[in-house]
């Protein structure tokens, strides 16, 4: 059979044709962190032309009939990420049925240009539903490693279970991805997902792991141009346990504040400012370029990573941008939280998710969904542990019981959209969601101050950090010493909550099957630690049509 394919164009520039010599100089000064692969590529006495693949492969957003390819290559030694110089380089692809490469399905050929960092993608259509392929990238005579990926179940098909990795908040600096790589060596993911801060902004030792550097960033200070954003993308590239894992298997990823800047909203950021850090509108602009190029993610609905993708008939997933369209964060205890004219989705995005909602004919509807959609109230916590609770929340330490980044500082569009899930009748919700750094098992109920006389219109999973700091190192006491103190508060003033834990790192696997959705949630022993080892600790499920969490006591 002829397979089909087409190319997916690099993303228009959104800045000048050619960088200006200044941007070109610094930018090539901040990639001296990147220098010792590049250097390594390229021995002394090597013939310069010969390109190398340093920054590995990977594939996401996985179709019935396609897959996204990405690498990116370095055509010369002075072609570091983010540098805008090196060549023009062609690069070509073969997908194939076997990992020999010898069944070949699909290939083609495209340019890595500066202009697009040399980034490479290839949109590949034409292949079967439900299977695996493998994929391989080259330059001339050098070839990239040979990736795994898998495609989506026809739309159409009875699919009996999935299984996604799910992880959020990898902070380079503050440890290692161990995480990734304990995903990758799993062999039984259809996906993972990403559910935001997949990089971090901040300039070197800002945020790191209880103060201290594991490893700095690239380039050292905050990022805020283009070549900012490239270079800082191709840092974390370059982590072998997150090459491990893009290398078997396709993530579905979707954007935080992190890969903009610190609690980010339509027209600014927290850790943004107006004049002395440029035009937020610049800064944003070129966050998405550097984002689209560097990730294996197909540029959505109005140029964002709000899109939806269909797994059979067990599951559809709607993905949300919760940063682009919002509302500015309000002052917790102000008022304005309930105000019609604020929002978190943005109009358009919103009514999509409803009528996406509505019109699914999957058993299963999961929500891709960056900030906590559950209401959030603090129970009397001692000072102590109140205050950096506060801090990791975003509250004001004085005592008010929200976090007005999370859906809490937008309840309309909340009221909204889950009145719509009663009001239709829409069964089998699941929000999978990142962003603050705690594992939490929720049902979502329609009025948290009647709950459990109320009623609950969907669950919830959150999945902690695999490396950003959480409760208990910002108080620097011993893990899980915090969360027994905090978490029997939280669940007595949250009666929604069936579990929090405060104080771990690690990922999710989440397994679907037509009578229920499962969470196992595993932890790792050290972040700070390369060989950090991971272990099971707490599973939750939702069975179909109960809208509510219970405890599994074994993971899938």
């Amino acid at each position: 059979m002829t397979s089909r394919y087409r190319i997916s164009e690099a993303p228009q520039r959104l800045n000048s044709p050619l960088p200006r010599r200044r941007t070109v100089v610094k930018a090539a000064a901040a990639t001296v962190v990147l220098a010792g692969p590049i250097a390594a590529a390229f021995p002394a006495g090597a013939a310069t032309d010969a390109p190398a693949f340093l920054h590995g492969v990977a594939s996401g957003d996985p179709l019935p009939d396609g897959i996204l390819l990405w690498t990116r290559v370095t055509p010369t030694p002075e072609a570091a990420p983010g540098s805008g110089l090196g060549p023009d380089t062609e690069v070509s692809w073969v997908v194939a049925r076997d990992k020999a490469l010898t069944r070949i399905v699909a290939k083609g050929s495209t340019t890595a240009r500066a202009a697009s960092d040399h980034t490479v993608k290839a949109d590949i259509r034409g292949l079967e539903p439900a299977t695996d392929y493998w994929f391989r990238f080259s330059a001339g005579a050098t070839h990239s490693p040979v990736a795994h990926t898998r495609t989506a179940p026809a739309a159409d098909a009875a699919v009996s279970g999935l299984r996604f990795g799910v992880v959020s908040c990898a902070n380079w600096e503050a440890g290692y991805f161990s995480a990734y790589r304990h995903l990758a060596a799993r062999g039984d993911l259809d996906a993972w997902l990403h559910l935001g801060d997949y990089i971090y902004e901040y300039k070197s030792g800002e945020y790191a792991a209880r103060g201290k550097v594991v490893r700095p960033h690239a380039p050292t200070h905050e990022i805020l141009t283009l070549a900012d954003y490239r270079i800082r993308h191709a840092t974390y590239k370059t982590d072998p346990d997150l090459q491990a894992l893009h290398l078997k298997t396709p993530v579905i990823a979707i954007w935080d504040d992190h890969e903009f800047a610190d609690n980010a909203w339509s027209g600014g950021a927290v850790n943004h400012t107006e004049g002395a850090e440029g035009t937020w509108k610049a800064r944003q602009a070129a966050a998405k370029q550097a984002y689209f190029e560097w990730m294996p993610v197909r540029p959505a609905i109005a140029g964002t990573t709000y899109r939806r993708l269909r797994f059979g008939k067990l599951a559809d997933l709607s993905l949300l941008d919760l940063r682009s369209f919002r509302s500015q964060q309000v002052a917790t205890g102000s008022g304005s939280v309930d105000d019609p004219d604020r929002t978190i989705t943005g109009r358009a995005q919103l009514d999509w998710l409803k009528a996406g909602l509505k019109a699914s004919s999957t058993k299963w509807r999961l929500v891709g969904n960056s900030v906590m959609i559950s209401p959030f109230a603090v129970g009397e916590l001692s000072a102590d542990l109140f205050k950096p609770l506060a801090k990791l929340l975003g509250l004001p330490q004085e005592g008010i019981a929200f976090n007005t980044d999370q859906w809490d500082g937008y309840t309309d569009d909340r009221r909204e959209l889950l009145h719509h899930l009663r009001s239709n009748g829409i069964r089998n919700t699941v929000f999978l969601t990142g962003d603050i750094h705690m594992s939490w098992a929720n049902d979502v109920p329609v009025n948290a101050g009647t709950y459990p006389l109320s009623a609950s219109a969907a669950t919830e999973f959150v999945i902690t950090s695999v490396t950003s700091d959480n409760l208990d190192d910002i108080v620097k006491f011993p893990e899980g010493t915090v969360s027994a103190i905090a978490s029997p508060i939280i669940r007595a003033a949250n009666r929604h909550v069936h579990w929090v834990d405060t104080d771990r790192h690690g990922y999710g696997v989440l397994d679907v099957t037509d009578d229920r959705v499962q969470m196992d949630y595993y932890v790792l022993s050290d972040r700070t630690d390369a060989g950090a080892t991971a272990r099971w600790e707490r599973s939750y499920r939702t069975r179909s049509g109960t809208q509510k969490v219970e405890r599994a006591y074994a993971p899938v």
